[in-house]
């Protein structure tokens, strides 16, 4: 009996300090992204659900509110932050091709509706028309690739318009303003284009795949492996809580926008937050990394079969 005693108290024991091990190497802290723009649901769900901090219980959860894509990376690169929730597919392969340590967990998004390229002029209604107008957007970006394929369904480059980097805000006023005759807008700014009678020209539909993803470091994906499942089933509870409480969701997002319901609405349609890494989305991935080393982006051809974990 005194026997038996010992051998469970051993393996008492033995499974208390296993973990205290495992407690011991799990982060104290975690630090996520936080972007709401153009509409990203999952992530004002989640922090208003405080979705992270039930699934991480014991780990403080931090956000850093970064919307430039380099800017993301970088703060990845740094350590500053672990896990971007909501980059850019350009932003990702810029920072891989420049020799960076990322690696894309999951899909975030896809919104190729939600991108387009408005005036007041309604003769501009083909890449032809184009030629030689003053077209502004942010560069590097889901608009940009945009532009350039529009332009290619006609044989045309972005050398053959006069393209003036500038952000989707200033792009928008400058269209109002007339000092454009181009605007290339996204998101609630572009709802707000088409509900003052712009002319949309055209939009992503068919011609980008407006990808956003979630992405960390090799580096802590491998030594975080129960964070990564944490974070899998996370993202699980956010878009069943998103699937089963709409009217909800709607409202808060229409809060933390600071836009009216029915245009969340609306612009919600134009959405797949489906997390699931599919062979489209892998085609559309490697479709901007080309767009980015045509457009001189990036210095050489990238495969992106290399930014997937395994």
């Amino acid at each position: 009996m005194k026997k038996a005693f010992t051998l469970i108290a051993a393996a008492f024991l033995l499974a208390s300090s296993s973990l205290v091990f495992a407690k011991a190497k799990a982060p104290k802290k975690l630090t996520f992204t936080y972007v709401t723009s153009p509409l990203n649901v999952p992530s004002i769900v989640e922090k208003d659900q405080q979705i992270f901090a039930k699934t991480f219980d014991g780990t403080q959860i931090s956000y850093a509110e970064i919307t430039s894509g380099a800017d993301q990376t970088q703060a990845l690169a740094s350590g500053d932050v672990q896990v971007l929730y909501a980059v850019g597919a350009t932003s990702v392969i810029l920072s891989a091709a420049n020799g960076a340590d990322i690696k894309v967990l999951n899909m975030y998004s896809r919104a190729p509706k939600a991108f387009c390229l408005f005036s007041k002029d309604e003769s501009l209604n083909s890449p032809e028309s184009l030629r030689g107008k003053k077209i502004a957007g942010p560069a590097g970006t889901n608009l940009h690739e945009l532009l350039t394929a529009y332009l290619a369904t006609a044989g045309m480059k972005i050398s053959d318009v006069d393209y003036v980097s500038m952000a989707i805000p200033a792009a928008k006023a400058a269209l109002d303003g007339g000092s454009v005759d181009v605007a290339m807008l996204a998101g609630a700014v572009a709802y707000n284009a088409e509900a003052q009678g712009y002319h949309k020209i055209t939009d992503g539909d068919g011609l980008i795949g407006a990808i956003i993803a979630v992405a960390t470091t090799g580096k802590f994906y491998k030594a975080n492996k129960d964070v990564i499942k944490g974070l899998s089933s996370a993202q699980k509870e956010i878009s069943d809580y998103i699937a089963t409480n709409k009217d909800e969701v709607f409202k808060t997002t229409a809060k933390y926008l600071d836009i009216p319901e029915n245009a969340v609405r609306d612009m919600y349609e134009a959405y797949d937050f489906s997390t699931a890494l599919s062979d489209e989305d892998i085609k559309n991935w490697q479709k901007t990394a080309d767009f980015m080393y045509e457009s001189k982006m990036i210095d050489r051809k990238f495969d992106v079969k290399k930014l997937f974990v395994k």
